[in-house]
């Protein structure tokens, strides 16, 4: 799904979600906050007592974000201030005598996130003064706008609509695109517009520009995570017109093969939206792919596809995007059991009738609905709400989608009795109730995605009139756990049963019965403000007519564009054809799913927990239905534009290279310069350690030997043969005493420094063991190879000591490929593999469980690597991407492509070392996202990277079996 879930300690609280619906952030100040005032205590206490934050401006409130997270957020709507102007301090304060301070009075503060949790917001009454001293500028820089806007938020609806549009107007008029972003002097400006970009209950306005090779959004705040998003016209695979509060003004960007939509922009007419679709697709860099609808049709017959990638293609052609929670990808209730032990398949009375919409399938009350429909005036309807709004889809996801809950109910979780509690419960109510015919999301379908039925954040949503409290989701008798409950009503979705009778719901919904005299034949018909060309807002003079039908189409529910006219057909009984010819249907499907991948459009997964603990008990989730899309079931989740780090807001980011002190290590990072090199291997090398000391490397080579080097002396301590054939890695235990190095011989060997021999030599693997990982402090290691596993071992002796490594095999994780790469998290309790046909799993090392699998990369991973807080994980691959992907979230925060395979990585504090395959020594500082610094001194490719704990020495292995030691200048 779209929706952010931020890990608040390492990333800025303040998200456009914390204001109203519609509202417009404008600018921030760094500011000092006085909690005890100014007029009470001396300058002395209040200065002792003042903390640091951001004070930021918005078009209907003021919105104070304090640097220390323990501390909440204060919201203060304009609406409702008192004063807000400069104060004026008595004589002699050091305090305001710059004219820097600001007063602010008001009855109502509400508080946001207090304690660094996501929880219904405190609405503080009773009349209180705030006191604020601005760092960079004078007072007048805030009273002034703030008064402005307050003016606004007295006026009615509409008249504050139209000013505070004036307000925005005259700005952004000033706010040009910055040229300086364009990625080259050669680009040719194509068109610049004005745009917003939608994320799901966020309206974000910007400047839009198309060049000759790049499509650029500049917002006109700082709140996204870049200052201009830059999308490669060449990279650009779809490019989907939308609708936009029944408008035909949006336009969606993806750029890759799978389901994530990069950018969902809308325009201000259909005729820009037009002109701008126009713009991109008649550069010759782009080539979009595209699917007919006939085509994916005539697949779905065939069984090529399954129920589950046909209706997600479906939902896409009709305008259902994930990134807009207005028009939310719908799906249908398929079961009608949720009381049995088992759940029975083969028996018709488990499902539920498509052939009629959720509203009536009860009879009893279909009646009451067609007696009240009688006496309506016109337009007359059954239903007085819909089956998918934004309430219906916050009402399923509140537990993974909390701020947009907050923001969507106003700051308040519903009553616990309203709550999604549970699967029954909701099932008997969608049954009974008169206001109450919503459908179902992606997220039902979808096992990966099950943590939307888990309180995992530990949420305080109240306590029933029962006594019961609010946690996770009851579910039925039938399912074992929340990814069983999911895998389940998937195998319902791609049961015969169902495709004998999806054709009916795809009528009420999409097709032929959604409109006109078949809608009323079938009982389906809805509130006329939901159908699309039921009105025309743009001919509304009335602005507050016109502000209160938008606000009606945004909270009541939109139907889908109507993609049929005619009955849509009936699946095949006969098995798949492609299965009939000389494979397996199995394989069939697996071939199908790849030349569709991309294609359809489905929900990214939520968070997992950020605790290995607490993830195991879930148990692996990848089990799929037949027919499933494993490449999509496994897919990372949607880039929400809040997932990345905001570079800036310095105060709660880390800092760039530009802003580190001069006693950061980090600081001369850029300037590195070659100190000397040595070349004593007869082949590449594969991999390097230094000593405890950094005084010594370790490496091993193609060449089959084993070398130490003394930097300090410059000359080679040791070299040891180990094996016939090539060494792959080596771990140093933290005395030097011992190494365990890793040969393609499916041979691990032990090698005692202090006695010069090889100790031990342990049968791994069946094929070569391409790499090792271990942590210090950490008694467990960990091998990968070719032969398609990871073991665990137990080794005695690894943190030193000089003790004998013993290592016994705990547990062995079987892949669908040869290994290639692992790496285990700081603290051991997570792993990282990578794999010869591009995935990326994340394993949880106590439980043996997979916890996630990423498709990342086109042919095999070369590295993977935790960040250093282990927040954040990055892998590297043949096909010369580098991802990095939130180990919480599975969010992919940062992509690049380079000009050559990257070969190897190492992330120390916020930097991050790559090489390539053409020498290049990169440097990455990732709280920007920007490469820095990029060194080549190698001839081919640079195979492995270490760098000294303080950031003074950095040392590379080659292909050209150079070693090289780099020094900050």
């Amino acid at each position: 799904m779209a929706f952010v879930d931020e890990d608040l300690s390492i990333k800025e609280r303040f998200s456009l979600l914390l204001l109203d619906p519609g509202e417009i952030y404008f600018e921030d100040f760094s500011v000092y906050f006085y909690p005890t005032g100014l007029k009470s205590i001396s300058e002395e206490e209040a200065t002792r007592r003042r903390c640091r934050g951001r004070l930021k401006i918005c078009s209907k409130s003021i919105v104070f974000d304090p640097q220390d997270v323990s501390q909440p957020i204060m919201k203060f709507p304009l609406r409702s201030c008192i004063k807000i102007e400069e104060w004026s301090p008595p004589l002699l304060s050091k305090i305001g005598s710059k004219r820097d301070t600001l007063f602010i009075q008001t009855p109502q503060t509400i508080q946001m996130k207090a304690g660094n949790e996501i929880g219904p917001y405190n609405f503080k009454k009773g009349d209180s003064q705030y006191f604020f001293t601005l760092n960079f500028g004078t007072a007048e820089d805030v009273v002034h706008p703030a008064n402005q806007l307050a003016r606004a938020a007295t006026l009615p609806m509409a008249d504050q609509d139209a000013m505070i549009a004036t307000i925005v107007y005259s700005r952004q008029k000033r706010v040009k695109f910055d040229t300086s972003r364009l990625e080259s002097l050669y680009e040719t400006i194509v068109v610049e517009m004005v745009g917003e970009r939608i994320t799901p209950l966020v309206v974000n306005p910007g400047r839009i520009m198309v060049t000759s090779t790049i499509l650029y959004f500049q917002p006109f705040n700082n709140v996204e995570p870049v200052p201009v998003m830059k999308i490669k016209l060449s990279d650009i695979k779809r490019l989907v017109k939308r609708r936009f509060l029944l408008k035909h003004v949006g336009l969606e960007v993806f750029c890759d093969d799978s389901i994530r939509s990069n950018l969902f922009l809308v325009l201000s007419k259909p005729e820009e939206r037009d002109e701008l679709y126009a713009k991109v697709v008649e550069q010759p860099g782009v080539r979009l792919q595209e699917s007919g609808q006939e085509n994916m049709m005539l697949l779905w017959q065939n069984k090529v596809i399954s129920n589950f990638d046909y209706l997600m293609y479906l939902n896409s052609q009709a305008d259902r995007s994930i990134n807009d929670i207005t028009q939310y990808p719908v799906f249908p209730w398929i079961l009608a059991d949720y009381t049995s032990l088992e759940l029975d398949l083969s028996d018709p009375l488990t499902f539920r009738d498509l052939s009629k919409p959720i509203g009536a399938i009860n009879t009893k009350r279909l009646e009451r609905f067609r007696e009240r429909r009688k006496d309506m005036p016109e337009p007359k309807f059954l239903y007085g709400s819909h089956y998918s709004t934004p309430g219906y889809v916050l009402y399923y996801l509140v537990r993974v989608a909390p701020e947009e809950a907050l923001c969507l109910q106003n700051g308040r979780f519903d009553q616990p009795d309203r709550l999604f509690k549970s699967a029954a419960e909701t099932w008997n109510n969608v049954l009974s109730l008169p206001s109450d015919v919503k459908e179902l999301i992606p997220e039902f379908y979808q096992p990966e995605m099950s943590d939307f039925l888990i309180n995992r954040k530990g949420l305080k949503l109240g306590t029933c009139q029962d006594g019961s409290t609010v946690t996770n989701v009851v579910l039925p008798p039938w399912a074992d756990d929340e990814a069983d409950f999911c895998r389940k009503c998937r195998q319902a979705l791609e049961s015969d049963y169902v495709s004998h009778h999806l054709h009916h719901w795809i009528d009420l919904i999409f097709g032929y019965k959604q409109k006109g005299p078949e809608s009323e034949a079938a009982d389906n018909v809805f509130y006329y403000l939901t159908y699309e060309g039921a009105i025309d807002l743009d001919s509304i003079s009335d602005p507050n007519e016109k502000a209160s039908m938008q606000s009606q189409i945004m909270e009541f529910g939109q139907t889908p564009k109507q993609l049929f006219t005619k009955p849509h057909p009936t699946r095949f009984s006969a098995p798949n054809p492609v299965a009939a010819v000389g494979s397996t249907e199995q394989e069939a499907t697996q071939r199908s799913n790849q030349s569709f991948i991309g294609k359809v459009e489905t929900s990214p997964r939520p968070e997992l927990p950020s605790s290995s603990s607490s993830s195991a008990s879930a148990g692996p989730v990848q089990d799929q239905p037949e027919g499933a899309p494993c490449s999509w079931v496994n897919d990372s989740s949607v880039l929400p534009p809040h997932s990345i780090q905001d570079s800036g807001h310095l105060e709660n980011s880390k800092p760039s290279l530009s802003q580190i002190s001069p006693r950061s290590p980090w600081e001369r990072i850029t300037q590195l310069q070659p100190s000397f090199s040595y070349k004593l291997h007869k082949d590449s090398v594969c991999d390097l350690k230094l000593s405890s000391n950094n005084n010594t490397v370790f490496s091993v080579s193609k060449d089959t030997q084993l070398k130490m080097y003394s930097f300090e002396d410059q000359r080679q301590l040791r070299s040891v043969s180990l094996s016939n054939m090539a060494l792959s890695s080596v771990i140093i235990t933290p005395d030097d005493k011992n190494a365990l190095i890793a040969s393609w011989d499916n041979s691990i060997y032990v090698y005692s420094v202090d006695y010069g021999r090889v100790l031990e030599v342990i049968p791994a693997h069946d094929d070569a063991v391409s790499a090792l990982c271990w942590q210090q402090g950490s008694s467990i290691f960990a091998s990968a190879s070719w032969d398609s596993t990871v073991k665990l071992w137990a080794g005695e002796g690894l943190n030193g000591g000089g003790q004998r490594i013993v290592a016994d095999v705990l547990t062995e994780l079987d892949h669908d490929s040869g290994v290639t790469c692992t790496e285990l998290s700081q603290d051991g309790s997570l792993l990282l593999t990578g794999t010869k046909d591009g995935d990326v799993n994340l394993w949880n090392v106590e439980h043996q469980v997979a916890l996630r699998h990423f498709q990342s990369h086109h042919g095999p991973v070369n590295v993977v690597i935790f960040s250093p807080d282990c927040q954040q994980m990055a892998s590297a691959g043949q096909d010369s991407y580098i991802r990095v992907i939130d180990v919480n979230t599975g969010t992919e925060v940062f992509a690049k492509d380079g000009e050559h395979e990257v070969r190897c990585l190492c992330w120390r504090d916020h930097i991050l070392f790559a090489g390539d395959g053409g020498g290049n020594l990169m440097v990455w500082d990732m709280a920007k996202a920007q490469l820095v610094a990029s060194f080549n001194q190698h001839i081919g490719a640079v195979n492995c990277i270490q760098v000294s704990s303080d950031g003074s020495t950095v040392v590379t292995g080659g292909q050209d079996a150079k070693i090289i030691v780099w020094k900050s200048s």
